[in-house]
């Protein structure tokens, strides 16, 4: 039999992290999770922010964690990978210190980033040939300018800007680098040549240099620093750059057996694409504001981001008939007759002060039936989102090199019954969903893959098919 190996991810999603210990016997991978926690935007100045010393105290706590169950076990950490979500930068000075709390991606001062951006330094079109990525205001290439307009003092100050997941990498190391999955979030990287696009970084002022070197899924970044390992109660365990970016590792463990198939990371945000060799990077992508993001072996995302579960999110608080668990608050989803739908993407339902009055609002500007109690807001909610994964689907057919033959859906949201079954219904094809930890899970193989116990995507695909459960929803 192999020898069972210890292995952990810390998965920080844009509003709960947690901690995973898996390990793997050779065959499948099993895991606990150890520690969860929230952390929620921070405001501060008028401004949203995150709080990195408190997300980086909680890594501690869970490496902390995990030190107590390898005593318990008398077993070994082989390794430790960090994946959090995309585009939202830190700044560092030359000790290592941080200068100043990095934004959060939801602050409006990115409002009309793209076209302050495209007026003052290059097109819309020059950007998207360079980076083949999507446009939203909060792109990290938009985010950079905008601080270099207001003040640019953090940017002046920073020896280092670097990507959440690599921030914290360089804090548990002292190693910093740029993993190119996260970097291509941000609209920076040349999705041919996987390097960092120095003209553009030049049209804000800054230079690759100040990002670290750029490195692939799998590679060792270094050790766990003295002072952390006595902190924590660990040796030298090596931290391994996984996929960065949380939607690059949830697809690495998509439990697929072929490439006939299209995707759906389902949380707060609804990523939606296929896997490519190759970028695709054509006028019609652009038309379609489609995007091209990194995955595994230089391999291409081919993706279009939704707003997701945050609505719902967001609705909830709000409703003061509405249950207490999720399960209960999505199965009033039955319970209405509203046929009223949005679009999940509308400037209204980014960070509106009320969402559910935004919902309404888009219901009353736009002749239909305003949703009243729980029952009325969830159905709009997930008759929304269906339709709205139906209508790219049906584009994203258009530049997939095979028939697209069922979808597969991951994350959190994997586990809402009605959504999954409105969503077969809406796109006519068969919805696999599971499992809901596959960020976590994409995390561990590739820890597994840097540690020699795996090889391919193949053989890692063939391996979360033999770790995870999944249910299948037919379209009514």
């Amino acid at each position: 039999m192999s020898q069972t190996t210890y292995h952990l991810a810390i998965d920080l999603g844009a509003t709960s992290g947690r901690t995973i210990l898996a390990w793997f016997d050779g065959e499948r991978v099993q895991s606990e999770e150890l520690t969860r926690f929230p952390h929620p935007m921070l405001p501060l100045a008028g401004h949203l922010f995150w709080d990195l010393p408190g997300l980086y105290h909680q890594v501690l706590l869970g490496l902390r964690e995990a030190a107590t169950r390898m005593q318990a076990v008398g077993g070994t950490l082989a390794s430790i990978g960090i994946d959090t979500w995309g585009c939202d930068v830190a700044y560092f000075h030359a000790d290592g210190t941080l200068a100043g709390l990095p934004y959060c991606y939801r602050d409006p001062h990115t409002v009309g980033a793209v076209d302050k951006y495209a007026a003052e330094r290059l097109s819309r079109d020059d950007v998207y040939a360079r980076t083949g990525i999507q446009f939203m205001d909060f792109n990290t290439l938009f985010q950079l300018h905008t601080i270099a307009q207001a003040d640019g003092g953090a940017l002046r100050a920073a020896d280092k800007i670097l990507f959440i997941p690599d921030a914290l990498t360089y804090m548990l190391t002292g190693e910093a680098v740029c993993e190119r999955t996260v970097a291509s979030t941000g609209q920076l990287i040349n999705p041919f040549t996987g390097q960092l696009d120095a003209e553009l970084l030049a049209s804000v002022g800054l230079a690759p240099e100040r990002f670290g070197r750029i490195v692939e899924p799998g590679e060792r970044v270094g050790v766990l620093r003295p002072d952390v390992q006595a902190f924590v109660g660990l040796a030298d365990v090596p931290v391994i750059a996984v996929a960065g970016h949380d939607t690059a590792s949830a697809v690495i463990g998509v439990p697929s057996p072929n490439a006939r198939y299209a995707y759906l990371s389902c949380g707060t945000w609804s990523l939606l694409g296929i896997e490519s060799p190759t970028p695709i990077v054509n006028a019609d992508s652009r038309a379609e504001n489609f995007t091209n993001e990194g995955g595994l072996d230089g391999s291409v995302r081919f993706l279009k981001n939704i707003c997701g579960l945050w609505l719902l999110e967001r609705s909830r608080a709000e409703l003061p008939d509405a249950p207490a668990d999720i399960v209960s608050l999505s199965a009033l989803c039955h319970q209405s007759t509203c046929d009223s739908t949005i679009d999940p993407d509308a400037p209204d339902f980014v960070n509106p002060a009320s969402m559910t009055q935004a919902i309404r609002a888009y219901c009353r500007a736009t002749d239909q039936q305003e949703p009243q109690g729980a029952a009325d807001v969830v159905r709009v909610i997930f008759r929304s989102l269906a339709n709205k994964y139906a209508l790219v689907l049906r584009r994203m057919q258009q530049f997939a090199s095979a028939p697209i033959e069922r979808l597969h859906v991951i994350g959190g949201g994997s586990r809402n019954v009605p959504l999954m079954q409105l969503t077969a219904n809406a796109i006519g094809l068969p919805v696999v969903a599971g499992p809901s930890e596959s960020t976590a899970l994409g995390n561990i193989l590739v820890q597994l893959r840097a540690a020699g116990r795996l090889q391919s995507l193949e053989e890692m695909r063939q391996v979360a098919i033999r770790s995870v459960e999944t249910t299948t929803y037919m379209p009514e």
